[in-house]
């Protein structure tokens, strides 16, 4: 029985250890940044270090979509006809915390890559 419960706990760390992966940022491309001079690059910079550090939200969105149309088809008597079609669409929404970080990220290394091409002295802030 001792077997049993040392192999729930032993596998259930794993999955939940699985679970908690470390995000990647994702690319965002430093040429929107081009117009922007040393201080404003900094200044972003730190703008999106403070939202990270006390907490990403999510963009509130709604996953329901309704659609009208019109259908047409063979029918199961031989025939073919048209007919009004309606569709409800319920999906889920690929804005997460880990999507907005990720993106948040992103928007830091390229702030990071323009501030380099333009030979910018950018500060660098890591969460504490």
């Amino acid at each position: 029985m001792k077997t049993l419960y040392l192999g729930l706990l032993i596998s259930s760390t794993f999955l939940l250890g699985a679970c908690a992966t470390t995000v990647k940022p994702s690319y965002v491309s430093p040429t929107q940044y081009q117009a922007l001079n040393c201080s404003q690059l900094q200044s972003e910079y730190n703008r999106i270090q403070h939202y990270v550090d006390n907490g990403v939200q999510a963009p509130k969105r709604t996953g329901v979509g309704v659609g009208l149309g019109l259908g047409g088809g063979w029918g199961s008597r031989g025939g073919w006809g048209i007919g009004p079609s309606v569709s409800v669409n319920m999906g889920q929404s690929s804005n997460t915390k880990n999507t907005e970080l990720a993106r948040l990220l992103g928007e830091q290394e390229a702030l990071v890559q323009a501030a380099q091409f333009k030979n910018c002295p950018i500060i660098l802030r890591n969460k504490a």
